[in-house]
């Protein structure tokens, strides 16, 4: 039975939110924070590295040049993170490496010939999780330092055999929650409201005033990559010659009249949401949410709050964003939110069953009405697959995302128009979601083995 985490374990906003690069959190971000762990791991041997060797198994291995896990491990290696590298410098390091046979680790200098040090061994799957990655060091005695990681969506990290364990895993929250049935109970015994309950929760890890922050932060942070996607174009890397097409766009609907803006709002979201995603396609900056191929739905929702919604501030996007969270949470509690686990549904889904949950938090709705939405936005993703042409983070992921973030605005509507009683529990639609994605063909789980990766020719 799939779990991303145990369902007793606190997970926090700072978890499910990172800011990292693309393009994708469980192939770019979860291998770099990997190789890295492993660095620091071996650093603390006092005994010289001669040789250090990565090999990739499973979707790792099968789609991980589309999705920069080579970079990726590079990057780790040599003592880079997803949150502090610089976009604009990673080719250079990369390719200095490539030229020299050489990183730079934390143990020192250590000979890297990438065509026989980092292996990509497709068809092999390893126990436990289909993104698994095998680091080995070799000591100047001869001896070796292996490990084994898994890099289980959102850009979490676990090594084998270890229960993963986020930042709250000694964390005990003042109101704990593993359920949408408990998330509802909590609200109606405090009176409290889901992104209440989530703001109090918070406050086991830090101060009311570090979360808002931190909040502020990350809403900022989402904003800054639909900015920059929209003022950017030309053609994304990776072979498929897909042409940024954000840009183009924004001037087309800039241009219009004020009334006919507003006429076309879903145009808007869709503008936010392929400028996140086409920054992220060509590994720029931006904020798992709740992973990187899935980055632009909720961004694309809180931009059409802040700018279609009358009243919309910043204690709002807070909101949004803790309420958000809750239900993100309980993704990672009772399923996954990792394609190569569920498929799309646990990317786009998820991150469209969010957004509808923040959204309709924000235009007032009750907590009954939030979960409501949460459950219609995941209800419409059920069964989505995931079969990147070319295993690149671009067709159809790109536009998928549009179609998430409209989804979810919708779902939140529609919510809202009842009462909050329904026919299918969150609780339920979770659980549909784990099954299915358990059901689902390995072909149609990141593995660019079925779907549109082989029916559609690359250019």
């Amino acid at each position: 039975m799939t779990r991303t985490v145990d369902s007793n374990v606190a997970i926090s906003v700072a978890e499910l939110f990172t800011i990292g690069i693309g393009p994708s959190s469980s192939h770019t971000v979860g291998p770099m924070r990997a190789a890295r762990a492993f660095m620091d791991e071996v650093a603390k041997v006092a005994k010289p590295v001669v040789a250090i060797r990565a090999e990739l198994f499973g979707s790792l291995a099968l789609t991980g040049h589309g999705h920069a896990t080579d970079i990726a491990v590079l990057l780790g290696l040599s003592g880079e993170t997803p949150e502090e590298v610089d976009p604009a410098a990673l080719q250079g390091i990369v390719a200095a490496i490539r030229a020299s046979e050489e990183i730079g680790t934390v143990c020192g200098p250590v000979p890297f010939i990438e065509a026989r040090d980092l292996l990509f061994r497709k068809g092999e799957f390893l126990e436990g999780h289909s993104n698994a990655i095998r680091f080995t060091a070799r000591l100047a005695d001869g001896s070796e330092i292996a490990r084994e990681y898994h890099s289980i969506g959102g850009g979490a990290i676990v090594a084998f055999g270890e229960l993963p364990q986020p930042l709250g895993h000694n964390i005990v929250q003042i109101h704990p929650f593993s359920s949408g049935a408990e998330l509802l109970a909590v609200g109606e015994e405090t009176g409290l409201s889901i992104g209440e309950i989530v703001a109090r929760n918070e406050g086991a890890w830090r101060p009311r005033a570090e979360t808002e922050t931190l909040l502020d932060r990350i809403a900022q942070a989402m904003m800054t990559s639909i900015e920059r996607g929209m003022g950017e174009e030309g053609i994304l890397p990776g072979g498929l010659r897909v042409k940024r097409r954000a840009r183009a766009i924004h001037a087309r609907l800039r241009g219009q009249p004020r009334e006919q803006q507003y006429a076309r709002v879903f145009e808007w979201v869709s503008l936010f949401a392929l400028a996140v995603n086409e920054e992220n396609a060509a590994g720029g900056r931006v904020v798992t949410a709740p992973t990187n191929g899935a980055a632009g739905v909720i961004p694309a929702v809180i931009r059409y709050y802040r700018d279609f919604v009358p009243g919309a501030d910043a204690p709002g996007v807070r909101n949004f964003l803790l309420t958000a969270s809750a239900i993100g949470f309980l993704y990672k509690k009772r399923a996954s939110i990792s394609a190569a686990e569920m498929g799309c549904q646990g990317e786009v889904g998820v991150a469209c069953s969010m957004a509808a949950a923040g959204l309709a938090a924000v235009l007032g709705g009750t907590n009954a009405q939030i979960e409501n939405a949460a459950e219609i936005g995941m209800e419409h993703n059920l069964g989505l697959t995931c079969n990147p042409i070319g295993g690149l983070v671009q067709i159809p992921c790109i536009e998928r995302n549009t179609m998430g973030a409209v989804k979810a605005i919708n779902a939140a509507y529609l919510a809202l128009q009842g009462d909050g009683r329904h026919v299918v529990s969150l609780d339920a639609v979770i659980e549909t979601m784990r099954q299915t994605g358990e059901d689902m063909q390995s072909r149609y789980k990141e593995t660019s083995l079925g779907g549109l990766a082989v029916n559609v020719v690359e250019c």
